[in-house]
């Protein structure tokens, strides 16, 4: 009888390594197979393919976004928000940045005023379809301009680098944690190795692409945009603490939600478009 409770604890102990290791498993394969379709379908020089997947995603993200913000009428949030967001993101892709940055604001004002119509938060919706549709327009202006497939995949290959860097990092090292009120999991060492895989990825797509002219510009680029990733993950952390749910939600196996996994990313888009933009003002990157 008094053997069972140290039995118990040796079969936890013996399942508990077995389904973390599982879990890391589908994580992993998860995000390899997302990374292959968002890569495949960036590559193609028609822009048609993009668009769609770009569609796609905003309209997943707004689901989430409905089910985060208001779970009793996820549904028509989720409408509001993604009429918006997708609306200004093909007229973007029809050649009208400015216009598509203008339907927008015009959008999102439309949405939170409906969500007020139907007794939420109308500062949430206006917000969530910012949130969400700002990033798509860039990425549509950026794949649609000169070597733009080479620019969105430095936005995507320095955020996913910078991402997994920092959990790895984090994972092993530990120590401080970055921002313990919001996102207990994230530490300074994560932060730093972030940081660090985002310079050495960008120093290295310079070289293959030429896209800088010299490597210190590269590194410098590849720090914003770590920067910007890291900014991303811990601004997503605030918003999912301020609804009170733990992910955004369960698409993605291992993963969480999309928005989950692309946090990071929609900020790293934005840095990307800012300095594409300063390289066509003929600034000497």
């Amino acid at each position: 009888m008094s053997s069972q409770p140290s039995d118990d604890r040796a079969v936890t102990a013996s399942v508990k390594p077995k389904s973390k290791g599982r879990e890391l498993a589908v994580r992993v394969v998860s995000a390899l197979v997302l990374i292959a379709v968002v890569l495949g379908v960036t590559v193609f020089k028609d822009h048609r393919p993009f668009l769609v997947m770009i569609s796609v995603g905003v309209a997943l993200l707004c689901i989430e976004w409905g089910l985060m913000m208001a779970p009793n009428i996820s549904g028509r949030i989720a409408v509001a928000v993604a009429t918006a967001a997708i609306a200004a993101l093909f007229v973007g892709y029809l050649g009208h940045p400015l216009l598509s940055i203008l339907m927008l604001c015009f959008g999102s004002l439309c949405a939170g005023l409906y969500a007020n119509r139907l007794h939420v938060g109308w500062l949430d919706a206006a917000y969530g379809a910012l949130y969400i549709g700002w990033p798509a327009i860039v990425i549509m202006w950026l794949h649609q301009s000169n070597r733009g497939v080479e620019w969105v995949l430095f936005a995507f290959l320095i955020a996913w680098a910078a991402d997994s860097a920092a959990f790895a990092a984090g994972k092993f090292f530990g120590g401080p944690k970055l921002w313990p009120r919001y996102s207990p999991n994230k530490t300074w060492a994560g932060f730093a190795g972030g940081l660090i895989a985002g310079m050495l990825t960008a120093g290295a797509l310079s070289d293959i692409t030429g896209l800088f002219r010299h490597d210190t510009s590269a590194s410098i680029v590849g720090l914003l945009v770590a920067l910007a990733t890291m900014a991303g993950d811990l601004w997503e952390s605030a918003l999912k603490r301020r609804f009170g749910v733990k992910d955004a939600g369960t698409l993605i196996p291992g993963h969480g939600g999309l928005l989950d996994r692309v946090d990071g990313l929609m900020f790293a888009i934005v840095a990307i478009g800012g300095i594409r933009l300063l390289v066509m003002l003929g600034t000497e990157i």
